[in-house]
């Protein structure tokens, strides 16, 4: 139990000493939990040698650093992706390079017809983060060209700007496959995101964006983990790893909701 305790702070100084996480936000359930568990390492009895066990062993320097988990499949924060060349551009066309021939998910990679990996300015100040490509997206190998891309162009447009002065990427660089003979598109599983969102953590390291917009509950999960649902979160201004992050509607969302009173919040945001 002290092992679960301990291995819960190392977690934390990891991510605040290797990724910026500043600050975690849990449901009343994970608090509750972890108030379990702390009074369970309070109430065990102290061992043979008098130390309380809820307390580690402090060094000759009075001070222990915790000591961060090792990376795995479980912890995709952890694992990072050689960035190359010495201009944005070049850095960004090979980590495309690396992504288009990428087979960490086998089932993604046969049904795939193209890596989706993302287009814009590498100068951007301004980056747009959905959730996975579609099937017009996956044909045309360029995120955001359907219906729902016209509507995000002319949001962008509405906030003074044009597709070419910003970044869109997605969380998911390869569409999420379908059942033989079904239509649509499907939400990328939570695993599929945390292979697949060290390439973005790549690309935001590159351009080094002054501000990010995330579009859709998606996309905002894939970044910052299931801390609530994009209508509670819509509107305000998060943080990723140091960069403002807005989280806002997907552009698919209002092409299926026609009313004016939703569509009235995000064109708000984009005349600020």
């Amino acid at each position: 139990m002290t092992q679960s305790l301990e291995a819960l702070r190392g977690y934390v100084h990891f991510l605040h000493e290797h990724e910026g996480v500043r600050q975690i936000r849990l449901t009343r359930t994970a608090q509750q939990g972890l108030a379990r568990l702390v009074a369970k390492v309070k109430a065990m009895p102290a061992p043979s040698g008098g130390r309380p066990t809820d307390k580690p062993a402090r060094s000759s320097t009075n001070r222990q650093e915790p000591i961060p988990p090792k990376a795995t499949a479980a912890e995709p924060a952890a694992a990072t992706i050689e960035i190359t060349g010495s201009s944005k551009a070049e850095k960004l066309r090979h980590l495309a390079e690396r992504a288009s021939v990428c087979v960490k998910c086998p089932h993604l990679v046969a049904r795939r017809h193209t890596v989706v990996f993302g287009v814009g300015n590498p100068e951007a100040k301004l980056m747009f983060v959905g959730e996975a490509p579609g099937e017009e997206e996956d044909l045309q190998g360029e995120p955001f060209v359907g219906r729902a891309g016209q509507l995000l162009t002319k949001m962008i447009i509405a906030m003074g700007l044009t597709r070419e002065q910003v970044y869109i990427a997605n969380i998911v660089k390869c569409r999420p496959d379908m059942p033989p003979g079904a239509s649509g598109n499907r939400k990328p599983t939570k695993q599929e995101m945390e292979t697949c969102v060290p390439y973005l953590r790549a690309q935001i390291d590159v351009i080094k964006p002054t501000a990010m917009v995330a579009l859709g509950a998606t996309a905002v999960e894939g970044l910052l983990g299931p801390i609530g649902t994009i209508g509670s979160l819509r509107g305000k201004f998060l943080e990723y790893r140091g960069t403002p992050l807005m989280p806002t509607y997907h552009p698919s969302y209002l092409l299926r909701n026609q009313s004016n009173t939703e569509k009235r919040k995000v064109w708000r945001i984009c005349s600020r």
